[in-house]
């Protein structure tokens, strides 16, 4: 495995006063009502050959607290949130800022699932972060930022599932066009770090760049800063990890016993700073932190804290500071707390923790890009996870619900192409195919007047009794949902489907006898619903639920 330690990583920075000093804050507008301030970070800081130097170590530090830092924005929606009502003078130390002017691409569309964008910011603005930022970035500007962090939060439309996807620091990608957060010109694209977004644009052009590469709607975002993460593990009571072999690491001063053992805050920094365990690449150290953040989502939503009115309100103190929000987030006490009641439930199932699957890119080993078309199949299921349709969105002959549960892989389809992009009938036949439905042919449909068609339809044979049923199957994986109705039309050019993905007969398999539904591609097609993911998605990644036990 490529190690990506010692990638460079480009810093730009930019002012940003604190969160004390602005007028706009949500803090100064109720310092007459604010919760007292959370402590200052200890004074024992890390040593100086630990924070810059020629060997990478500053920035390796530097990425690895940026990513830790999620865990303060994950803690703080998953659990603490909670109890907003009672505590919102302690939040009065968020601070806002709205970029929806500064976003200058088209958005995808709100699908009603909720996507928090997570940002794991280095500003050295404030005393706090100062101490730990890089001696370069601090002669250059002391309100300079980057982050090698950036996670979506994706809850869906019900509220029930939630993943955590993680893009990887050194992917490269295509920048679309954003604005410069300083200077607020516009910049051209390019093929560029994926992290080189927020260090020119901020978080306006990050969540530009996370939208036109993936087709999800960004609805909210987190900025989060590290200055007090050690305060934030010790508001915890200490975060419990197991370890196969022990730890003795210079380069981090911890030493650790194999088994099990409670980090309190300053341990739990050095472990999360660790480089030289395992195979030491980011790749596996990705993954060790992200079984660190289950755990910490497991026990902010814990009842021991929730319930302990002291330690919620030190924890809640400790970890506001830290944060930006967009002001409908920030303001959005219900949502919040719906946020906070979902996590809650979902830790008991496992918040799944997924890195975007990569390989090395071609051009520079030291680099990575998305593996394809896994990547797009992730994002996919994330864009289509959508809010189930009560009622048919059908004809009048269509049943509401079906007589009986129908798998995709009992359901029959033959795949028209009713627009005029050549092969469209095949691609999404592949698509059909891969999530498990029978394909058995392709062919073309001619409309009246020889148009495109504007919008896919359904169509089942009037005459065979679970036709409907096989419809609607056919129809609820299918964006946007097309209108079925009974009587079947006329195919152009029909031939047997032989695809990628192969169709074999078995205990799923269609019935003989089993009707034929004819699927019609219109113009206004997206995208099959993925719920069958690749295995190198499932392969990266975890749940809390998993990591209870494990040593690591």
């Amino acid at each position: 495995m490529t190690d990506y330690r010692s990638v460079p990583v480009v810093d730009s920075v930019h002012d940003r006063r604190s969160a004390a000093t602005q007028p706009g804050s949500r803090m100064a507008r109720r310092a007459a009502a604010a919760a007292p301030p959370p402590p200052p970070p200890p004074d024992d800081r890390p040593p100086r050959s630990h924070r810059s130097g020629g060997s990478g170590g500053g920035q390796t530090k530097m990425r690895v607290l940026a990513y830790v830092s999620i865990g303060v924005t994950t803690v703080m929606v998953a659990g603490a949130l909670t109890a907003y009502t009672a505590y919102r003078d302690a939040f009065g130390n968020i601070n806002e800022k709205s970029v929806k002017e500064d976003i200058i691409n088209p958005r995808p569309p709100d699908t009603g699932a909720l996507n928090v964008l997570l940002v794991g910011s280095d500003t050295r603005a404030g005393a706090g972060n100062a101490r730990y930022g890089q001696q370069l970035a601090r002669e250059a500007n002391a309100g300079g930022k980057r982050t090698d962090t950036i996670i979506l939060l994706h809850l869906s439309p019900d509220r029930d599932k939630a993943r955590l996807i993680s893009f990887p620091r050194d992917s490269m990608v295509q920048i679309p066009k954003c604005k410069n957060e300083a200077t607020k010109q516009e910049m051209p694209p390019r093929r560029d770090m994926i992290n080189s977004a927020y260090n020119s644009g901020g978080i306006a052009c990050t969540i530009s760049t996370i939208e036109t590469l993936t087709g999800i709607r960004v609805n909210h975002f987190v900025e989060v800063d590290f200055s007090g993460f050690k305060n934030i593990v010790d508001a915890l009571g200490g975060i419990e990890i197991c370890l196969k072999s022990g730890v003795n690491d210079k380069a981090s001063k911890l030493v650790l016993p194999p088994g099990k053992s409670l980090l309190n805050g300053e341990k739990a920094l050095g472990y999360v700073r660790l480089r030289k365990y395992g195979d030491g690449s980011d790749i596996q150290r990705i993954k060790r932190q992200q079984i660190f953040l289950s755990k910490v989502v497991a026990k902010a939503t814990s009842s021991e804290l929730l319930t302990d009115v002291g330690r919620l309100r030190d924890f809640i103190a400790a970890a506001a500071g830290s944060v930006t929000m967009d002001p409908e987030l920030a303001n959005d006490t219900e949502q919040l707390i719906q946020i906070a009641l979902s996590a809650k439930e979902m830790t008991a199932n496992g918040v799944k923790f997924t890195t975007v699957p990569w390989v090395p890119d071609p051009e520079d080993t030291n680099r990575v890009v998305w593996k394809q078309p896994d990547a797009n199949e992730l994002f996919t299921s994330i864009k289509t996870d959508t809010e189930v349709t009560k009622t048919a969105e059908a004809g009048a002959d269509t049943p509401a619900k079906p007589k009986a549960k129908i798998k995709p892989e009992q359901v029959r389809v033959q795949v028209l192409n009713g627009t005029k992009t050549v092969g469209k009938a095949r691609e999404v036949a592949d698509e059909l195919a891969k999530q498990g439905f029978t394909v058995v042919g392709l062919g073309n449909y001619e409309a009246p007047g020889g148009a495109s068609l504007a919008k896919s339809e359904i169509h089942y044979s009037k005459t065979a009794e679970t036709a409907a049923d096989h419809a609607l199957t056919l129809g609820g994986s299918v964006l946007p949902k097309p209108q079925a109705a009974s009587g079947k039309v006329k195919a152009v050019g029909a031939q047997p489907y032989t695809g990628a993905v192969a169709t074999t007969a078995g205990a799923g398999a269609p019935a003989k006898g089993t009707p034929v539904i004819q699927l019609v591609v219109g113009e206004d097609f997206d995208s099959v619903k993925v719920t069958k993911l690749p295995d190198s998605v499932n392969n990266s990644t975890i749940t809390a639920s998993e990591q209870k036990n494990v040593c690591t």
